[in-house]
């Protein structure tokens, strides 16, 4: 059922979902932290919570992305989902940097010895924190990858970086409960320099769409072997495409026979432009041009 709804109606299906489970799991870590004393669960709890907030940053993306065209916006919204990612991706950022600076000073300050030894609660509440938070992110970038959204996907990566987080609590509560507290701060850092990769890729994917990038080379080859395939096309003089967001724009230049008649040149771009559209539905518009080339058939207005 969920194929046949509009990519608007799948991101915020998808982000609903993620707010109540977000929302539930966090009660629950803060529950376990406090019954079980343990500090690393509480602030894995308050990370939980925090992805509350990026997901509503997503609707609020997709929601504006999905508006029709007006006067002031002729081309469409789709950018504005560009920069919901870009939020989110900042916010990522500073997400890991600040998991990093925590891990960072908790090995130079050398406190260890004063952290209490959490119960066993909280080691369960890790543990179920991972499975879901991971169960979160698959299910998170499938639609991400199916509707083509960026801020989804940026999204589905905070799931992933909340499991990172948990696994960090995870080795803390067990490193604690084994006599070495040390390994959470240990952890911090590694998970950081995880959740700082996927937050620069997500930032330079996003930027990249706002700026006119080219689509992917493969993508492109694979049009232009639809274009040469359209029947009477005699040759590819030009293809040039740029992203909008989740969407691409393409503008095509290609060779007909010089002496068709206008309106059998105009039905060969029609052709190109509807083959392309039904192949590739990113494409949001796509202009296709005529170019005049010669015929090798012999001119019958030539004189005798």
């Amino acid at each position: 059922m969920m194929q046949q709804q509009t990519s608007k109606q799948i991101a915020m299906h998808v982000s609903v979902v993620s707010i109540v489970w977000n929302i539930a799991l966090s009660a629950f870590k803060l529950f376990a932290g406090i019954i079980a004393h343990s500090n690393a669960m509480i602030s894995d709890a308050v990370h939980s919570a925090s992805d509350v907030f990026s997901t509503i940053i997503v609707m609020i993306g997709v929601n504006i992305s999905s508006k029709e065209r007006d006067a002031d916006h002729p081309y469409g919204h789709e950018r504005f989902e560009s920069l919901a990612a870009i939020v989110l991706a900042l916010v990522l950022l500073v997400t890991g940097l600040g998991i990093g600076y925590v891990g960072v000073c908790d090995i130079i300050g050398g406190k260890n010895a004063e952290l209490e030894i959490p119960g066993m609660l909280a080691l369960v509440a890790a543990i179920l924190s991972i499975v879901i938070k991971e169960m979160m992110y698959h299910y998170t970038v499938h639609y991400a990858k199916q509707i083509h959204s960026d801020a989804l996907k940026a999204d589905a990566w905070h799931h992933r970086s909340d499991a990172f987080s948990s696994v960090g609590s995870l080795v803390g509560i067990l490193g604690a409960r084994l006599g070495f507290p040390v390994l959470d701060a240990v952890a911090s850092v590694v998970i950081c320099l995880f959740i700082l990769k996927a937050s620069v890729s997500i930032l330079r994917d996003a930027v990249s769409k706002l700026i006119d990038r080219a689509c992917d080379p493969k993508v492109e080859e694979a049009m232009a072997e639809e274009i040469l395939a359209v029947p009477d096309v005699l040759g590819l003089d030009d293809l040039r495409t740029r992203m909008f967001g989740p969407k691409i724009y393409v503008d095509v230049e290609i060779s007909a026979d010089e002496n068709l008649r206008l309106k059998d040149s105009h039905a060969i771009a029609q052709n190109v432009h509807d083959r392309l559209e039904e192949k590739f539905p990113s494409i949001k518009h796509c202009m296709v041009h005529v170019n005049p080339a010669e015929s090798s058939a012999p001119d019958t207005h030539a004189p005798a």
